[in-house]
């Protein structure tokens, strides 16, 4: 087993050679944990090629499937993408593990600090609620959210912008504090590894994600309502997408 997926998680690399001029966030290769019988099997880069390093109990329980980031406490706290052995039977699989590439790359550099800046995440460390980016009760199906959120999709596939404001404006008034402080969240962090990802499979020649997108809407719609305003702004200032916190300002006060 051991051997198979070195040789699996290796191939990443040619890929992430080719993407890695696109931007800062896919220059580094990060720890990969792969996930089986319980265990996570760790393999970091050693100088040019992922070595097996070793592997630890799972932290919490974690889902069959899963394609995240977050840090491995058994491995110096070092963030790491999660995943589980089948991410590496297809090509949609490796672009995957760039898009949780993305996320180490929010957390080493200015995540935190960001997150900071909202009383939903500061609420949550108040009461050591560590799920709630998964786990926040926002009201997908409420009416008051659908048809506001949808219209601002719209208007950021036009390019409207003074649609684009008016639907944000609706949002506003009708969302509470943290509902909005959420959405925005949300937006900026899974919205620009979406956006990322897309880049790479327009690259690639393969069919952009596009999850999300039609109600009813889920956590989801932010990774694709995010990528669609990170494509309206980078069309406006392509800098801004070189600049996270410059992109989560941006994003904050559309």
């Amino acid at each position: 087993m051991m051997e198979g997926l070195a040789a699996a998680v290796n191939a990443l690399i040619p890929l992430k050679q080719r993407m890695h001029a696109f931007h800062p966030a896919l220059k580094k290769c990060y720890p990969i944990a792969v996930l089986h019988a319980e265990k996570l099997f760790i393999y970091d880069l050693d100088r040019t090629k992922y070595r097996f390093v070793k592997w630890v109990a799972v932290p919490m329980p974690i889902p069959p499937g899963v394609r995240a980031a977050f840090q491995l406490q058994d491995y110096d706290g070092r963030i790491a993408c999660v995943v589980s052995p089948d991410v590496f039977e297809s090509q949609e699989g490796y672009v995957t593990i760039l898009h949780e590439f993305v996320h180490c790359y929010q957390y080493e550099t200015c995540e935190q600090t960001l997150k900071m800046t909202l009383d939903i995440a500061r609420k949550a460390q108040e009461v050591d609620d560590f799920m709630w980016e998964i786990n926040y009760p926002f009201p997908y199906t409420g009416r008051d959210f659908i048809r506001p959120y949808t219209h601002f999709m719209k208007a950021l596939e036009a390019s409207d912008l003074l649609a684009i404001r008016d639907a944000r404006i609706q949002l506003k008034a009708y969302l509470s504090l943290h509902d909005f402080e959420y959405m925005i969240w949300q937006e900026w962090k899974e919205g620009f590894a979406r956006w990322v990802e897309n880049k790479v499979k327009l690259y690639m020649a393969m069919s952009e994600n596009a999850k999300g997108s039609q109600p009813p809407y889920d956590r989801v719609v932010f990774y694709a309502g995010g990528a669609a305003i990170i494509e309206f702004l980078s069309r406006r200032d392509p800098a801004c997408v070189q600049n996270l916190p410059l992109l989560f300002e941006k994003i904050m006060s559309l």
